[in-house]
């Protein structure tokens, strides 16, 4: 609790001030920071999606050798 009295200890006016100018604000520019980071997130997801495909491809090309040596291993041994 000391710590909430120590942050708004002595804000008054202002800290009222900003506290309501925030509770007007942030609804308004939300959908606007949300219209504009669309783009940005769309790429970041491709990028993302584009990697694993590459390293999920890359680490079958590197398994399939060794599920080929298991697979014969257990042929033999049947």
């Amino acid at each position: 609790m000391a710590l909430f009295e120590d942050t708004f200890k002595g804000a008054g006016l202002p800290g009222i001030a900003v506290g309501i100018g925030a509770a007007v604000l942030v609804p308004v520019l939300l959908p606007v920071a949300a219209r504009l980071l669309r783009p940005v997130a769309r790429t970041a997801i491709r990028t993302g999606i584009t990697a694993w495909r590459e390293v999920s491809s890359q680490a079958a090309g590197l398994a399939g050798p060794i599920v080929a040596e298991a697979r014969s291993e257990m042929a033999r041994k049947s």
